[in-house]
């Protein structure tokens, strides 16, 4: 390897690439190296990991390779020893012609991080082409008045090696009248000049042969030769004259064929044949024999095919005027091509990231090219610009090298990937450009949680379901993909609170009731569910379910009034009418609740069975109990009414209740027997009722006198063994004479009925006192502290507080007065 910049320069010249090849902007001087054309193939050019300041390891790590400006690859890259070698065989002729220098470019690309290295090979020439003389004979017609010293332009070999190889000199075989001259082109091409010598004689030898030798510079030198022929013309005083020695033309590259490119002009003062003059071009190489052509009379050069600036820039043309009689000379045309933005400039993509995450920070290089334009000066200038509003910029590198770089941070959700337009344009006029899409997918970075489409999702099941019923489903999106957008549900338990009733499907989202629930027991619940994603780490979001439960007609009316029917040792509850009622009296109120809500707990009342179905009639709404007519004389005393209680469910669910009525002339003590008999008991005739009615009066006046006797005495008979054993008593007994209308209240042991008097008596015994129930009455007593003695026998004496009431025949009112487990004689402590 060599540097441009000489040897000296070449440590702190690597050290400076290998710097700036580390830096982001990634720019780098161009390194230049060297290897002769048709090197064998393996030939080792250079070690580019050590102009790289790295390893073989290292450069085999960062995945170094070669990218070349061509489709043919001429050099090879040995990752492992980091060793430049040739692949290809190159033809320095081949790929540039006469063009020096002939360089072959290439970039060294590495990977992780990215970066890139500009360098080029510069092919030197060996010697392997000799000079070629387009003819084989070259025939010159000298006039025999030529003078000595006269010289004679011959026509040039052909060389196709370049500098020290090319064509260097001309030789000619040994003769009388000739030598050779060796000159030189402003290109630096050589040319042979033949001068005369001494005069010619055509009596003497008309004709004149030798041989020339073209010579290359090469080592070993090579060669090549052809004969000239010499013809002797006849005296021809006056040779033609141009009339400029040199002349020079400009030619657009794109002038089209048959353009005008100059036209020469000679005369000749002779007369006749010998004046007239014809034109052509001699020094003819290959290249100017295919672009350019003369016309012998007119002297006009036009072109034969388009002219290439980037190819050729300037043409030497030697036209010969020769007259009629074989005297000639030579002028020269210099054609300078001038250059036209005919070039379209070039994106030549070195690397590609196809796939960028939406993490990446700004100024991360998506891809690296190059911008060439094979036009010169302003029409070879270019820059690179985005089409379009795009996160993506350009940044300028060495010459014609670029950089495609992120301006700011990506969001895969709003844009998954990117058409980046790249155009290309020259400094030209009229500009030419190019464009260059480049498509970069942009990949999932799991930065959006999941979100429900609701807040709150309400639902309803009906109670009494069938477990694992499914009532509806939540839902929720992620806007990132693939796993990161894989949403799974969850419920999220709560510590101290019981296991919720519903689960959800983790992958559907369908929420199932576990068990069958109760809307008596609870009527809605709420429940968090979570959704989480599936990346990683996993982002998750809640919303609430708020299940609903619907009531089921499960539950039948229950009836609180009238109590439930009584058993059959028990007697029914009656209601009290008396028989001056009018319609309209409220007789009782049926009351039922229903443990439902809504339709199922809306209740109705109908009287679905009585004894005088036209007598009563039941609120639709309220249960009252009401008599539908005045109660007549003929009604029967006894009555029972069965009144259904019924809901609005579907189906719907009802309930019975059963109620006594008595009709009654008063409110007095010998009816209330009738509160106590079995309400199916048969009724007597109305002769047989009044019979009965009047035996039971005279009945309770009799016994009403005896009990009051007999109250008397034993009241005495208490007063005086009292009055004997103790002090005053400090608790004394009264009787209430208020009646009750229910049926008999049964306490348990030591509590009197309500709605009952007892005859007691208080004895001492042991230091405590003892009270001794002796018989029922129909009234209630009730015990006082503050209440005297005396009042027990002004509650006896008087008729209304000590009204007895006597069983009819028949009946088993003394049954019912006092329970099984209050016999008469029972005794409390007191």
């Amino acid at each position: 390897m060599e540097l441009r910049k000489g040897k000296e320069l070449l440590p702190g010249r690597a050290m400076a690439v290998i710097l700036l090849l580390c830096m982001s902007e990634m720019r780098a001087e161009t390194a230049r190296y060297s290897v002769p054309e048709e090197a064998e193939r393996g030939s080792f050019v250079a070690n580019i990991a050590k102009d790289l300041g790295l390893t073989g390891e290292e450069l085999s790590a960062r995945q170094a390779r070669l990218v070349t400006e061509g489709e043919k690859q001429y050099l090879q890259l040995n990752q492992h020893t980091g060793d430049l070698v040739v692949r290809e065989q190159m033809d320095r002729e081949e790929l540039c012609g006469q063009s020096e220098p002939c360089l072959v470019r290439f970039e060294v690309l590495l990977e992780s991080p990215l970066q890139s290295f500009r360098a080029e090979v510069s092919l030197t020439d060996i010697n392997d082409h000799a000079p070629v003389f387009l003819s084989k004979e070259i025939v010159l017609k000298i006039p025999e008045t030529s003078m000595p010293g006269t010289r004679f332009l011959l026509e040039s070999a052909q060389d196709a090696d370049v500098g020290n190889n090319s064509l260097q000199n001309y030789s000619i075989s040994s003769n009388d009248y000739f030598h050779m001259y060796t000159r030189r082109r402003s290109d630096g091409k050589r040319y042979a000049e033949l001068m005369l010598d001494r005069a010619l004689d055509r009596e003497q030898q008309a004709e004149v042969s030798f041989t020339v030798t073209a010579v290359d510079g090469g080592s070993p030198p090579r060669s090549g030769t052809a004969v000239i022929r010499v013809i002797v013309l006849d005296t021809n005083d006056n040779i033609p004259v141009f009339t400029r020695n040199l002349y020079k033309a400009r030619v657009l590259e794109n002038s089209s064929e048959d353009t005008l490119v100059v036209t020469v002009s000679a005369s000749d003062l002779d007369s006749g044949m010998n004046g007239e003059v014809r034109y052509s071009i001699v020094q003819n190489s290959e290249e100017n024999r295919q672009t350019f052509k003369i016309n012998p009379e007119s002297g006009q050069i036009r072109l034969k095919k388009p002219l290439d600036y980037e190819e050729t820039k300037i043409y030497e043309i030697d036209v010969q005027a020769t007259d009629g009689g074989g005297l000639s000379v030579h002028c020269k045309v210099e054609v300078q091509v001038e250059d036209v933005n005919d070039n379209v400039p070039e994106v030549i993509l070195t690397s590609l990231t196809s796939t960028l995450s939406e993490a990446a920070p700004p100024n991360t290089v998506v891809a690296l090219f190059n911008v060439q334009d094979l036009d010169s000066g302003d029409n070879g200038k270019t820059n690179c610009e985005l089409l379009g509003e795009q996160p993506f910029s350009i940044m300028s590198q060495a010459d014609g090298a670029f950089a495609l770089v992120t301006s700011e941070v990506l969001d895969r959700e709003q844009m998954a990937e990117y058409n980046v337009t790249v155009q290309a344009h020259d400094e030209g006029s009229p500009a030419l450009s190019v464009y260059k899409t480049l498509l970069v997918r942009v990949l999932d970075v799991n930065d959006n949680p999941p979100k429900f489409t609701q807040d709150v999702y309400s639902m309803s099941v009906t109670e009494n379901n069938s477990p694992m019923l499914r009532i509806g489903s939540v839902k929720a999106t992620d806007a990132d993909e693939g796993r990161n957008a894989r949403v799974s549900y969850a419920l999220v338990r709560q510590e101290g609170k019981e296991q919720p009733e519903v689960s959800v499907n983790s992958e559907s989202g369908d929420v199932y009731v576990l068990r069958p629930l109760d809307y008596e027991a609870v009527r809605a619940f709420e429940v968090a569910v979570r959704a989480a994603d599936g990346g990683s780490p996993p982002l998750s979001a809640q919303a609430v379910l708020r299940v609903v439960v619907r009531d089921d007609n499960d539950n039948a009316p229950v009836v609180l009034h009238p109590p439930a029917e009584p058993s059959a040792q028990a007697a029914a509850p009656l209601e009290l009418v008396p028989r001056w009622a009018q319609a309209g009296y409220l007789v009782a109120k049926v009351v039922a609740v229903d443990a439902d809500s809504g339709q199922n707990a809306w209740l109705s009342y109908e009287l679905a069975k009585a004894t005088e179905p036209a007598l009563f009639r039941v609120g639709l709404h309220r249960g009252e109990v009401r008599t539908a007519r005045a109660v007549a004389e003929r009604d029967a005393p006894r009555q029972r009414l069965v009144v259904l209680v019924r809901d609005r469910g579907q189906p719907p669910r009802s309930a019975s209740a059963t109620l006594g009525i008595a009709l009654v002339d008063g409110f007095s003590d010998a009816f209330q027997q009738l509160n106590y008999a079995p309400v199916g008991t048969p009724q007597p005739a109305e002769e047989d009722m009044l019979t009965a009615y009047l035996i039971a009066s005279l009945a309770c006046v009799s016994a009403l006198f005896l009990l009051s006797v007999l109250a008397i005495s034993t009241t005495k008979l208490c007063r005086s063994r009292l009055g004997e054993h103790m002090p005053p008593p400090s608790a004394h007994c009264y009787a209430e004479g208020d009646f009750a209308t229910d049926g008999v209240d049964v306490s348990g042991t030591g509590i009197l009925w309500p709605t009952y008097r007892y005859e007691a008596c208080m004895t001492t015994s042991s230091g405590r006192r003892d009270f001794q129930f002796l018989r029922p009455v129909a009234a209630s007593w009730q015990c006082s502290s503050e209440a005297g003695v005396g009042k027990d026998e002004e509650a006896l004496g008087n008729p209304q507080m000590a009204d007895e009431t006597e069983a009819a025949p028949g009946t088993t009112a003394p049954a019912a007065i006092l329970p099984p487990d209050w016999p008469v004689g029972r005794t409390v402590h007191a």
